[in-house]
């Protein structure tokens, strides 16, 4: 997003009938130059979000006089649909966060005592999303305004033919770049979803990236469509997405060392993520690809137990790209495809669908290499100032607080040099870019 633009003002709604928590709230997020309102009950809030439009987050108390915060969402969200919707409950009631999600379409939930960073997160996340909706409704409205001006222009055509072509030529181009910044817009919020998803696990290191990869490129040599592939890839990215409000020690672990009853949180996260994009409509395919990425073939996989073609072959894509590449971490990098390959192949009619390890099998070695050491080239540590276009990144790039802004060996442009000068202003990390010398 451009620096020089006009940013959109929001502000939070706080409703808690605690006043200490409201004023520890509202302390917390005042800070961060966020305008705060409150509310002690769900009426005194209903009245504020019908007074104010610009209210991007909402974050209520599970436990107050009358009502529930689960009921007060779900009155919520019919007043201020585009609002980001958060539960805060002291009570362990997974109930209560299912009921939130489901019905007052919630984001997601945290527990009292919550950490600042969680709130403060939420609270940025709420703004930046509360903000990009704004402004894709101005650019759709702009859009729509442009085609029903073309229309009236080509109802005058015959008379104003020369003076108007021109024109017309303009304003196409104009269009072209408006539609070209709008995905332009979307695939830069896709990524940035993925950095979220990758720095609250940092285990996974590119994990989101390198999944939707190999599932793009599995799509398209299997003949999707530019739209059906671009669905997939997106799904992929955004896979691991649910995992975001799942508590620490989870994602941790590994799923057979969770407890029946982590194991029940855990499996939560395809429909939180589902959730989570759901109340965008041109993103809703894309949820039902995330929800389903975990069943298994055979209808041993959750979280609905379905199986063979009643799971969308975009998510039994997903699945076995997600599965190399995990599976890759495990072994040497010279016997890491053939070993993978092995692996995968145990699970085919089980976990995986069959038809499709004649695709992966072809692209697993291209997966593979992404991670090798080139060993016959030396890298230059340099400013964002000195990098050059075609110039090949030799190390991730990350900002300050670790968002994966690069992959090592992307070749750079413009555009993402660009991206990488922005981020060293506002997050700046305390080393260089690393580049392959030539």
């Amino acid at each position: 997003m451009d620096g020089c633009e006009e940013r959109i003002p929001s502000r939070v709604l706080i409703v808690d009938d605690e006043e200490n928590i409201i004023r520890s709230l509202t302390r917390l997020i005042i800070n961060n130059d966020i305008d705060v309102l409150s509310a002690s009950s769900a009426e005194e809030a209903i009245k504020l979000l019908e007074e104010n439009e610009d209210i991007s987050l909402i974050i209520s108390d599970q436990r107050m006089p009358h009502t529930t915060g689960t009921d007060f969402l779900e009155q919520a969200r019919r007043i201020r649909p585009l609002a980001t919707r958060i539960l805060l409950t002291g009570y362990s009631d997974i109930k209560a966060a299912v009921d939130a999600i489901n019905k007052g379409g919630a984001y997601r939930y945290l527990t009292k005592p919550w950490r600042d960073e969680e709130i403060l997160q939420a609270v940025q996340e709420a703004a930046y999303k509360y903000e990009l909706i704004q402004k894709n409704r101005k650019l759709s409205a702009l859009v729509k305004a442009k085609n029903e001006e073309l229309k009236e222009w080509n109802t005058k055509l015959e008379a104003r033919v020369k003076e108007q072509t021109l024109a017309l030529q303009n304003q196409n181009e104009s269009l072209k770049g408006l539609n070209l910044r709008l995905a332009g817009n979307f695939r830069r919020t896709i990524a940035a979803l993925s950095a979220l998803i990758e720095l609250r696990d940092r285990n996974v290191k590119n994990h989101s990236g390198n999944v939707a990869q190999l599932a793009e490129k599995v799509a398209s040599t299997m003949g999707f469509s530019e739209e059906e592939t671009e669905k997939i890839a997106v799904a992929a990215l955004l896979h691991d997405i649910g995992k975001i409000g799942m508590q620490d020690y989870l994602l941790s672990k590994n799923i057979s060392e969770l407890s029946e009853d982590e194991f029940g949180e855990y499996s939560l996260h395809p429909v939180r993520g589902q959730a989570a994009i759901d109340s965008i409509d041109d993103m809703q395919e894309i949820g039902i690809l995330i929800r389903h990425h975990h069943e298994n073939f055979d209808g041993s996989g959750f979280p609905d137990q379905i199986k063979g073609n009643e799971i969308p072959v975009g998510s039994r894509i997903i699945a076995i790209a997600d599965f190399i590449d995990r599976n890759l971490e495990k072994y040497m990098s010279d016997v890491a495809v053939d070993m993978t390959l092995r692996d995968l192949s145990d699970k085919l009619g089980t976990h995986f669908d069959p038809r499709l390890y004649s695709h992966f099998s072809r692209l697993a070695a291209q997966v593979c290499s992404r991670s090798s050491v080139n060993t016959d080239k030396s890298e230059r540590e340099l400013s964002p100032n000195e990098l050059k276009e075609g110039m090949v990144v030799s190390r991730d790039v990350k900002s300050g607080t670790g968002i994966l802004l690069l992959s090592k060996n992307i070749t750079l442009n413009a555009m993402n040099i660009k991206a990488i000068k922005r981020y060293y202003t506002i997050d700046p990390p305390q080393r260089g870019v690393f580049i392959w010398s030539r």
